[in-house]
């Protein structure tokens, strides 16, 4: 799967694998593989990719730069997905509800995590003990506050960065 995503800064990265600590029976994400999902875009070989990629630089045209906001730990006590519980770090962004809205008219939207269901937020981990999980959102934290100036195309079924784009687009 291909998604765009927005880069992170390491004060976001450092805290999410700090609380994965806290968790030590779940399967917390990698260094450097957090991310933070704008809008997923579909799946394919390289030139399908290229068209999507196309597409959305398209679709990005004239997308000024935003803020995001990290708010505090929360969890899906169910996923849609895999496995459960996924604690993650909250994202507050307007801005980028505004995006994904705009990139799902131009792309398929997921069901169950895209649209009405899109909820942008920083996986620390999956799964494992759900008391911790419940333990954890309950940590106050301070919120990282950061422009996003960049989005990353992100080729999931390979673990890599494929492109970026610079805001405004």
């Amino acid at each position: 799967m291909y998604s765009l995503n927005v880069a992170l800064p390491s004060a976001v990265t450092s805290l999410a694998g700090e609380l994965a600590r806290d968790l030590p029976t779940a399967r917390a994400r990698p260094r450097g593989e957090h991310t933070l999902v704008a809008k997923r875009l579909g799946e394919g070989d390289h030139a399908a990719y290229a068209r999507l990629e196309s597409r959305a630089r398209e679709a990005l045209h004239g997308h000024p730069a935003f803020e995001a906001r990290i708010t505090g730990v929360e969890q899906f006590e169910t996923a849609a997905t895999g496995p459960s519980p996924v604690v993650y770090l909250a994202v507050e962004s307007p801005s980028l509800i505004a995006l994904h809205e705009r990139l799902c008219e131009r792309f398929e939207p997921v069901e169950s995590v895209e649209r009405d269901d899109y909820v942008p937020h920083v996986t620390v981990a999956r799964g494992g003990d759900a008391a911790a999980a419940s333990r954890l959102t309950e940590r106050a934290i301070d919120p990282i506050e950061w422009t996003v100036d960049s989005l990353t195309f992100y080729d999931a079924e390979r673990g890599h960065s494929a492109s970026t784009v610079s805001l405004p687009a």
